[in-house]
């Protein structure tokens, strides 16, 4: 009983961090791109891009394999305590190389020479992540740190953003403020482990017992990031600064909807390591069932909504100046379902089941599909042939998860109840589409839009008791009557 509270209560900080990681980005990205314009916006999307690569390497596959490495063991403090200072040793020595590689690269590629400062600016990335441990957190679930430390990172940086940026040559300021946003916290998190592990060195270090499964996660974190952050790199080279900053909008906006359909899978995989472990395939079962009928719930009606109203969103997010963002937008909002699928399949099922090949090989082949259709179509669609790869990829990857756990899991994609969801997608968008057409501010739009397409969906889930709303509503309910 407590486990389960447990596990309750962590998705509600992580809900309360994902709708941080929502509002925020509300408030600053209209900011920001209507004072720097898609070229400034553009400039700090490469550069995020490009050094992303290299704190992959530093990473070297730790963020995932940490979690599950740390939650085996997250009882016994001595084993626990070894195990952290191994990976972070590990991802010391990536990180130097890592910095090597990126000095002779700023030095050499002229396309980089001209920004120097920024990729200076953003490479702080690369250190501060390969310190902050985040995996040791999660791996002992720590989520109300983690949220209560993110949002007054965040505060921070929203403030800086407002006193700092006000015109387009403060891009490179606002690269600064995305890494603080987004990194700087890690500095509290190594102060921090004491808490957890001994901060004295514990002796018969063994570094290779990791090395195998974390070059597995490497090669997952390579594959996954070519088709995740590569779009934007052969934007970057093959067309114009302009170009990337249109399609950052569309991703912008993606970014922040995957993390809500992302929400309870993130939670998820140090419970469904310690299960496995344990032995405890039922519940490993249960939750997985209980992950899966969540992604499809929102990340269905999300993404038919803001196909309908993706000119609101972007005009209200970036402004009018990105009206090449649209299109994009329209393109890529399919792969909030995919995304949301190929992370449980994948992330929460494969990987603590010890399948983490299936997910390697699957990423890879989304990566190889993605270049391919970039080459073909960037050249001459720009912005939305990569958000067409973007798609396929995901697409890829998702059928690529979904047979090799057919047998196991097939019970749970039919016991899904898709004719509920798909009758209140329809009500929704039959109740709320006309309100696109009515002449409104984007804002006010979006406003009523979401509240005549999402009050219906919900409604219509309610009214067909749809297990998984049904149970909610009910919590919810006897919450307010106490």
């Amino acid at each position: 009983m407590e486990k389960k509270k447990s596990l309750k209560w962590n998705f509600i900080m992580n809900t309360i961090l994902t709708m941080s990681s929502f509002i925020f980005p509300l408030i600053t990205f209209p900011y920001v791109s209507r004072v720097l314009l898609p070229v400034g916006t553009g400039k700090v999307s490469f550069a995020t891009s490009f050094i992303s690569y290299f704190s992959m390497f530093a990473q070297l596959g730790i963020p995932t394999y940490g979690i599950r490495a740390c939650a085996k063991v997250r009882d016994n403090k001595e084993e626990l305590t070894r195990t952290a200072h191994e990976l972070l040793m590990i991802n010391m020595i990536m990180c130097f190389i890592s910095y090597a590689v990126l000095v002779i690269a700023l030095m050499t590629i002229p396309r980089l020479r001209e920004e120097r400062t920024l990729y200076v600016i953003v490479s702080f990335t690369i250190i501060l992540t390969s310190i902050g441990m985040e995996w040791l957190y999660k791996a002992l679930e720590q989520y109300t740190y983690i949220t209560v430390r993110s949002i007054v990172f965040k505060f921070v940086a929203l403030v800086a953003m407002f006193l700092l940026v006000h015109q387009e040559e403060d891009y490179v300021i606002y690269g600064g403020i995305t890494i603080l946003a987004a990194s700087f916290s890690n500095i509290f998190n190594f102060f921090n482990a004491h808490k957890y592990i001994d901060m004295h060195l514990v002796g018969n270090y063994n570094l290779k017992r990791h090395l195998k499964p974390v070059m597995v996660f490497f090669a997952m974190a390579c594959a996954t990031t070519i088709y995740t952050h590569l779009d934007t790199v052969m934007l970057g080279f093959m067309k114009t600064d302009e170009d990337v900053g249109y399609y950052n909008a569309a991703v912008r906006s993606k970014s922040i909807l995957v993390s809500i359909v992302t929400s309870l899978g993130a939670v998820v995989l140090p419970r469904a390591s310690y299960y496995v472990k344990q032995g405890m395939m039922d519940e490993f079962r249960n939750i997985s069932k209980k992950a899966l009928n969540f992604v499809f719930l929102l990340a269905i009606p999300m993404m038919i909504y803001f196909i309908l109203f993706a000119k609101q969103g972007i005009y209200f997010l970036s402004g009018s100046a990105y009206e090449g963002s649209v299109l994009p937008m329209k393109i890529i909002m399919p792969t909030l379902l995919f995304i949301g699928l190929t992370n449980i399949l994948g992330i929460q099922i494969l990987v603590p089941m010890g399948k983490e090949t299936v997910v390697l090989f699957s990423v890879i082949a989304g990566a190889i599909v993605d270049i391919i259709i970039n080459l073909i179509l960037i050249p001459d669609l720009a912005s939305a042939g990569a958000a067409i790869g973007t798609l396929v990829a995901e697409i890829i990857v998702f059928i690529i998860q979904f047979y090799s756990l057919k047998k196991e899991f097939v019970f749970v994609f039919k016991k899904i109840s898709y004719w509920k969801i798909i009758l209140g997608v329809l009500f929704a968008t039959l109740v709320s589409y006309g309100i696109g057409y009515l002449e409104f501010n984007s804002f006010l739009i979006l406003l009523l839009s979401a509240i005549a397409f999402f009050g219906t969906y919900g409604m219509v889930l309610v009214i067909t008791k749809e297990t998984l709303s049904f149970e909610i509503a009910k919590q919810l309910l006897s919450k307010f009557k106490r």
